[in-house]
């Protein structure tokens, strides 16, 4: 049985030491962790890893619900798919655990709440950019990628994988990019 530890944050720019330390405080003997989105299990080949190498009697270990995933579904799938390994999940805050029926019922309200917390962040960006946009000094938000430069590197011959480890970002980004300027 080992206590496997997940952390994750959003964006590059976001610290996962916080979560880390708290992990390993709690005895997590292995922990993976990522700088991804949330929103859907796309792209999260820590989690995905951790997931194909559960066995029964492991316990997955989170900070809070929301490191999982936004989506309540993304969530209860993520749970039921531990529980058919014979794991179990463990969310430090609010401490909660799937080893008894109350502690599904929990973790099922709280992803619920994560995905209602995500809807009003939208919410709440869109209505900052409409009123910034209505004042005039919306300007769209910051190039993260210098596309010019990852055509540059796929005509030469690179292939996105490559591309992708050498700017710190993901294949898909790199697709997308590619996708964006052959138009």
């Amino acid at each position: 049985m080992a206590k496997i530890g997940y952390a994750r944050v959003s964006t590059t720019d976001q610290d996962l030491e916080t979560q880390l330390d708290r992990l390993r405080s709690e005895g997590c003997e292995v922990i993976r962790s990522e700088k991804v989105s949330g929103a859907s299990r796309e792209g999260r080949r820590e989690l995905e890893a951790i997931l194909a190498f559960l066995r029964p009697g492991d316990e997955l270990t989170v900070t809070r619900l929301d490191r999982l995933g936004r989506a309540t579904r993304d969530v209860l799938n993520l749970v039921h798919e531990c529980e058919q390994r014979g794991a179990f999940v463990t969310v430090l805050d609010p401490h909660v655990s799937t080893r008894g029926d109350m502690g599904r019922v929990v973790i099922t309200v709280l992803g619920m709440v994560a995905e209602m917390e995500r809807r009003f962040i939208k919410e709440r960006q869109r209505e900052g950019i409409q009123q910034a946009k209505a004042r005039g000094v919306y300007k769209g938000g910051k190039a993260r990628l210098d596309y010019e430069r990852i055509r540059e590197m796929h005509r030469s011959g690179m292939t996105a994988t490559n591309i992708a480890y050498q700017l710190g970002c993901s294949r898909m980004q790199i697709y997308r990019v590619l996708r964006l300027v052959a138009i």
